[in-house]
């Protein structure tokens, strides 16, 4: 009586737990539900691990266009903050997507203005919006790896056959056979068998292993379309009929799929049901049989769970789009034309708490002088960002922008090369090297960004090679943005490029600036006021201020005393 007792209590207790689980769990779902409306559009507070980026770039390598952004541009302008900032996904599927979008901008109208009414759609649609995102969270995102790792690891596998374990079931039926005639010889038999079995099987489940987690993504990719479909917007009709064909064909995949994915854990949950399904799985190999069926469904139609992932990725892309547009607050559609032109109204830096904003417009170039820390780099920066948003996510950080499609290149934030023994001044040109090798082609316009060109050589150099690199870099088939700090080049350059500068004021002893950009060349020095006000000594400071002036009423130096 004693045991009925403490089992009824045991039972009792685990059926308590369970509701305490399942009252948990329905209470974080609510309020997360809850903080997708709430927090629609609020700042992003979510930390990186350093490895993070070594995956996160896997589905823009797999399905890169023809003219992605390169490393050194992307480095330039710090993408990867850029990313950050915009990244309201919470899949793995959605926010490799939405990277694949800044990796790749486009060069032509169409899939942008589809994108733009996904957008909007989502945008006035708020309750389909937290529906999907809700779906997308059940998705969820991998870890460490991407999905596309796991697909390479499963490729890589090839096809295993299931001969072996066929063959015991087969040796088992034998034996089972065998016991009609001769019980004695056939259980031994069978009991050979069903050693055999146990003793070959957690080998080959380890084996296997590694790979069940792409298997349960896979799953799951197919496990929330039909809440998915559910939630199907008009704008999205093609994308649907492409996931509703490659859920078709995953059909034999997800047959049977909780014999290997029950399985999973090791030791399962502990449960008297899973325990005797363990037994069960080593003894007839039934989730190895299984598994390698799965593997040789996924093998034969990476093409469907390739559909499921692009379009996940892409409508969860559009939603986080939106949102970091409410984020923005300020921002505008790009309007785009055929004229080799920019204008820019009001535009800003997008990782600036408190930017200040400038107006240009050009078909010229612009050559930006101006002196140290008075925002020329900014500048740059600025406009190749809202260039490059303009053409990926289709949103810029300004009150208007108009452009044309280009390539974008930049060559800007350069160090030495210690491990390949380089020189500033090699991978500097190098770095220029590549972008005349894009303006060559002549296929696109390019857009490209120049900071310091040529830094890393003499004055009298300097200027011949920078002045005739410059002039190549800025043709009919190419516009360039340039900050120097050679005022030479702006009477040099003067036919070719627009001359701007940024100015800065001293006032009781420190040096400010309004980053604001105004026409023509700088007229203002400050490095040797600098000098000053970070203490050096006064005979230093006079002297420099000397030299200075002689050289610009002689054009040559006047020797040291």
């Amino acid at each position: 009586m004693e045991y009925v007792i403490f089992a009824a209590a045991l039972l009792g207790i685990l059926i308590l737990l369970f509701l305490k689980g399942l009252y948990d769990y329905r209470q974080e779902q609510k309020r997360f539900r809850k903080r997708l409306h709430t927090d629609y559009g609020k700042k992003l507070e979510r930390e990186y691990r350093p490895e993070w980026f070594t995956h996160i770039c896997r589905y823009s390598d797999k399905h890169a266009g023809e003219f992605p952004i390169d490393e050194i541009t992307w480095c330039d302008l710090n993408m990867d903050e850029v990313f950050k900032q915009m990244n309201y996904t919470y899949s793995s599927a959605g926010e490799e997507y939405l990277y694949y979008l800044l990796r790749n901008p486009q060069l032509e109208e169409t899939y942008l203005a589809h994108m733009e009414e996904v957008i909007r759609y989502f945008d006035t649609h708020m309750e389909e919006r937290e529906e999907l995102q809700f779906i997308f969270s059940k998705l969820g995102k991998i870890g460490k790896f991407s999905i596309y790792d796991y697909l390479d690891y499963l490729d890589d596998l090839g096809e295993r056959s299931n001969r072996k374990h066929y063959l015991a079931l087969l040796l088992m039926l034998i034996s089972i056979g065998i016991m009609v005639v001769n019980f004695s010889v056939g259980i031994l038999a069978l009991l050979a068998v069903v050693i055999y079995n146990n003793v070959t099987y957690f080998g080959m489940k380890k084996e296997i292993e590694p790979y069940i987690t792409s298997f349960a993504y896979i799953f799951r990719l197919l496990n929330i379309y039909p809440e998915f479909k559910k939630h199907r917007a008009e704008c999205l009709g093609e994308e649907f009929e492409e996931m509703e064909l490659a859920f078709r064909q995953m059909d034999r995949f997800q047959r049977g799929s909780g014999i290997v994915m029950s399985g999973t854990r090791a030791g399962g949950s502990g449960s008297p049901l899973d325990m005797l399904m363990d037994f069960f799985r080593m003894g007839f190999h039934i989730d190895l049989i299984k598994f390698n069926q799965m593997l040789g469904e996924v093998r034969r139609h990476l093409d469907a769970v390739d559909t499921f992932l692009t379009h996940y990725g892409y409508i969860e892309s559009c939603i986080a789009i939106g949102e970091y547009r409410a984020y923005l607050g300020d921002f505008c559609v790009p309007s785009f034309h055929e004229e080799r032109r920019i204008r820019m109204v009001d535009g800003y830096h997008p990782m600036l708490t408190d930017p200040v904003r400038n107006t240009f417009e050009t078909g010229k170039g612009m050559l930006i002088t101006g002196s140290n820390a008075s925002g020329k780099s900014t500048f740059l920066k600025t406009v190749a960002i809202n260039a490059l948003l303009a053409q990926s996510i289709h949103t810029c950080l300004a009150g208007e922008f108009e452009t044309c499609f280009f390539r974008i290149c930049s060559s800007m934030s350069l160090k030495d090369d210690v491990l390949h023994g380089e020189s500033y001044y090699m991978v500097e040109i190098k770095s220029i090297k590549r972008i005349l090798d894009l303006i060559a082609h002549k296929e696109y316009r390019v857009l490209c960004f120049v900071d310091e060109v040529l830094r890393g050589t003499n004055t009298v150099e300097r200027i011949a090679a920078s002045s005739q690199i410059l002039k190549s870099l800025n043709s009919e088939n190419s516009m360039c943005f340039v900050a120097t700090h050679d005022i030479e080049l702006t009477s040099l350059l003067e036919d070719r490029y627009e001359n701007y500068h940024f100015r800065e004021e001293v006032t009781d002893g420190d040096v400010t600036f309004s980053y604001q950009l105004l026409p023509g060349k700088a007229t203002t020095r400050n490095a040797i006021r600098l000098l000053s006000i970070m203490g050096y000594q006064e005979n230093i400071i006079q002297k420099a201020e000397q030299m200075a002036l002689e050289f610009v009423r002689n054009s040559h130096w006047q020797m040291l005393d």
